[in-house]
């Protein structure tokens, strides 16, 4: 009789053994922190339909010969610049592809803050987007500096980078051998959003004032 209650009770024992490991288990996988998101894109990107990544809701609604549903470079590219749900900053040298353009106006349509700091030279050739975004009333500043703004990044909501040697172009989604780093990481984001805070308030038009009525210069 004590050996059966000797092995009821180390069976016992086992179980809530087993029982404490998983719960400890549980509660490590729920309470640690999650894993900054790594990702890196390299381009030119297969062509493919990006229709459902604007409209989800209705994903065969588009008829156009291009293949559908494919998950490509540029549709991940699209994605996180769409997960923004508070800002977007965009620090970027030439801005002519007009899916991208249409990602960040779909921003704007949500109430999102969007700030955009461009080249003053390539902002104003055929094609730019920039013209389009300003007209839209995002809110857009133009390096004034005797060298191009050549930088190439973005920063969705304070948190998350998306920088690259790829500019916004046709071009170079389709045609360059191009890449892009997509990260959370808190030591690489942080020098992004102090850079183009830098250069947002070094271009900043109250600190330009008209000489002869054309050419802008710094107030002092």
């Amino acid at each position: 009789m004590a050996a059966m209650w000797t092995v009821k009770v180390v069976g016992l024992g086992v179980v809530a053994l087993s029982l404490s490991l998983e719960l400890l288990w549980w509660l490590h996988r729920r309470l640690r922190p999650g894993k900054p998101l790594n990702e890196v894109l390299f381009f030119p990107s297969e062509i493919a339909c990006v229709e459902h990544i604007f409209t989800p809701s209705s994903p065969s609604s588009c008829l156009c010969s291009l293949p559908h549903g494919l998950e490509t470079s540029f549709s991940r590219l699209l994605r996180h610049i769409l997960s923004a749900s508070t800002s977007l900053d965009l620090c970027i040298f030439a801005f002519s592809n007009m899916d991208l353009s249409r990602a960040v106006l779909a921003l704007l349509s949500r109430g999102i803050t969007i700030q955009v700091l461009s080249d003053k030279d390539y902002s104003a050739i055929t094609g730019s987007q920039i013209g389009v975004l300003r007209k839209a009333g995002i809110c857009v500043r133009c390096d004034k500096g005797s060298v191009h703004m050549h930088h190439k990044f973005a920063v969705v909501d304070d948190r998350l980078l998306i920088t690259g040697s790829l500019n916004w172009t046709l071009n170079a989604v389709q045609s360059n051998m191009e890449n892009i780093l997509v990260t959370e990481e808190p030591d690489l984001v942080r020098p992004f959003i102090k850079e183009f805070n830098r250069l947002w308030a070094l271009n900043d038009p109250a600190r330009y004032r008209h000489s002869n009525g054309q050419k802008l210069e710094p107030l002092r």
